[in-house]
């Protein structure tokens, strides 16, 4: 597998609205006066009609009001209210009014989509990559992941971490968003590291985590609603059951059937049609952004894998990305791909797109019991390969071969 040239992170000419993925200018965003706080002058609330209209309730949407700011201020991320007087530095989407964290819009930022079937495990994959960044996998890169607002808090404790991770307990499929807007997760991503010259560097990455229900791709006017995120994402990581691979059933044995209108070449094919389109690509031209396609459940195909193969074996924790087993794993995905009478997906893949790569992976490491994680507890395996990966094209990780 080839890997081509990396992209490297540089501040943004634009910023992407993570809620309503408006392409911003610095220049333009706005700022919410603080409001009035015990004796402290300042505006009173007022109906915000704009995010009113996003949440689809004005319950939560009387807030101070938003005003624009020119000039040198604005430039330092904190500019005096006119009303009041008051300095603030909270600013605002333009568009629909949610909050921009200033870590969001003063660092490389970096959209990632999260794209699957139903039952591909999107949420557990979420929950738990989040997870090992924050623990494991953080402590291994010397980086550090720290939410970027009280909303990223509050959502990852209450549906991912709580009933996942303490209380064990399998999460629920992905709402559609045709019934409440999605809500991203915003973290910054921010690593320590060694130049050639023995100088310390830092570099800093906005991540968004952006999860879309399966059955949202089937809709046009809802997977419109979405493809406006997917056009503003620098990454797609696209998540596969191996139940819907029709070769791979046989191998698994006794396991729930797959879900109907749900085939994996099916799902990217329609994403990868309206993303030419929003990019103006011709129809033998490769898009540029970077897809990592993961077989989840892997922990399901082990047995019946050589003890040799790369999907066995665990990711060597030493801070960097091991290309040669890099190339072991996306060879052996291909060859079970081919195997499983999914070859067209590794060959659609390569005609569509200029740099994919394929992994396994296993976000709980075992078998559920029912509905609940397994005696073993949560125990993931390379389930942090694909943004590792990822990273490593954003220039914010080295690779290496001949370890």
């Amino acid at each position: 597998m080839s890997l081509p040239s990396r992209v490297s992170l540089s501040p943004r000419a634009e910023i992407t609205c993570p809620y309503c993925f408006a392409e911003l200018a610095p220049a333009r965003i706005p700022f919410r006066c603080r409001g009035r706080a015990g004796r402290r002058a300042g505006c009173a609330p007022v109906l915000d009609e704009r995010l009113a209209a996003y949440t689809g309730s004005t319950a939560g949407a009387s807030l101070p009001p938003v005003f624009p700011a020119p000039g040198r201020r604005r430039a330092e991320g904190r500019a005096g209210c006119p009303h009041c007087g008051q300095p603030t530095g909270s600013r605002v989407c333009p568009e629909c009014h949610n909050p921009l964290p200033s870590a969001y819009c003063d660092s490389p930022g970096r959209i990632v989509a999260l794209v699957g079937a139903k039952n591909a495990g999107k949420s557990t994959y979420i929950a738990v990559l989040l997870h090992e960044l924050m623990n494991r996998v953080g402590t291994e890169l010397d980086a550090s992941l720290v939410a970027c607002d009280d909303r990223t808090i509050e959502r990852y404790r209450r549906d991912f971490a709580r009933p996942l991770l303490e209380e064990r307990r399998l999460l629920p499929t992905t709402a559609s968003a045709a019934t409440a807007p999605r809500e991203p997760l915003v973290y910054l991503l921010t690593r320590s590291r060694r130049t050639r010259f023995a100088r310390e560097r830092t570099d800093s990455l906005a991540l968004v985590l952006f999860d879309t229900a399966g059955e949202d791709l089937r809709s046009r006017e809802v997977r419109d609603l979405h493809l406006r995120y997917l056009e503003a994402a620098d990454a797609i990581i696209f998540l596969v059951d191996p139940l819907q691979l029709p070769g791979a059933r046989p191998v698994l044995g006794d396991v729930p059937g797959a879900e109907p209108d749900s085939e994996p070449i099916d799902i990217i094919a329609r994403v990868t049609e309206a993303l030419r389109q929003r990019h103006g690509s011709r129809p033998n031209e490769r898009l540029p952004v970077p897809v990592a396609v993961a077989l989840t459940k892997i922990d399901l195909l082990r047995p019946s894998l050589l003890r040799q193969s790369a999907l066995h074996r665990g990711r060597s924790g030493t801070g960097v990305l091991d290309l040669d087993d890099r190339d072991a794993v996306h060879e052996q995905v291909r060859a079970l791909l081919h195997e499983w009478q999914a070859g067209q997906l590794d060959t659609y893949l390569g005609q569509r797109y200029a740099d994919y790569a394929l992994f396994g992976l296993s976000a709980l490491g075992g078998r559920p019991e029912g509905d609940r994680v397994g005696a073993g507890g949560v125990r993931p395996h390379r389930a942090e390969d694909p943004l590792l990966w990822l990273l490593y094209r954003f220039g914010m990780l080295d690779g290496v071969r001949g370890r």
